[in-house]
């Protein structure tokens, strides 16, 4: 009987390294280690590619709404401008002292005309006025500011205008502050 070091029990099973199956099997593991190399390379690379698609067509959607809507707070911010001039002329029109200038028309008329000018290039930048009056309160384009009892319209119907809302292509740039009808309670 034959005395085994810890190295040759080990060792035992296994081929040497000048056996034919050793040579085999290291040439298997070495085809092994690179197939599986180049898949996880090749994956890599479709991924990435991938990602890069992905990243242009983020950048493209970026691009296209920063053209349609670069102007949108300039917009919104402008909304202002015409609220002040619609409260300019009735300022004007209902000032007591004003009515007996002869030229209160002409300056009434020089106004409205700054204003359609206003309005002509809103429109050109795709921004309109919501139409609210006498249709259903939606809370995506009305805000809600008081009920008025009406008992010829049904309940939830705009029946008062305080502030015109707009909309720019298909977004909200300020929602039409609104009264909307209820129904007398007392019936």
């Amino acid at each position: 009987m034959k005395l085994m070091t810890k190295t040759d029990q080990k060792n035992e099973g296994k081929p040497l390294p000048n056996d034919k199956n050793f040579q085999q099997n290291e040439e298997l593991e070495k085809e092994e280690t690179f197939e599986s190399k180049l898949h996880v390379a090749e994956d890599k690379l479709l991924r990435t590619l991938a990602e890069m698609e992905n990243q242009r067509r983020r950048f493209e959607k970026e691009r296209q709404e920063a053209f349609e809507f670069g102007g949108f707070n300039l917009a919104k911010e402008s909304l202002a401008v015409l609220d002040n001039i619609d409260r300019a002329v009735i300022s004007f029109k209902n000032d007591e002292i004003l009515k007996k200038n002869i030229d209160l028309d002409k300056i009434v008329n020089g106004i409205e005309i700054v204003k359609k000018d206003l309005e002509t290039i809103f429109k050109k930048n795709g921004v309109e006025p919501i139409e609210c009056m006498n249709k259903k309160f939606d809370p995506n384009f009305h805000q809600a500011m008081l009920e008025v009892e009406d008992d010829t319209k049904d309940s939830g119907i705009v029946v008062q205008e305080i502030q015109k809302g707009y909309m720019m292509k298909d977004r909200l740039l300020r929602p039409s502050m609104v009264g909307v009808a209820k129904k007398n309670d007392k019936k």
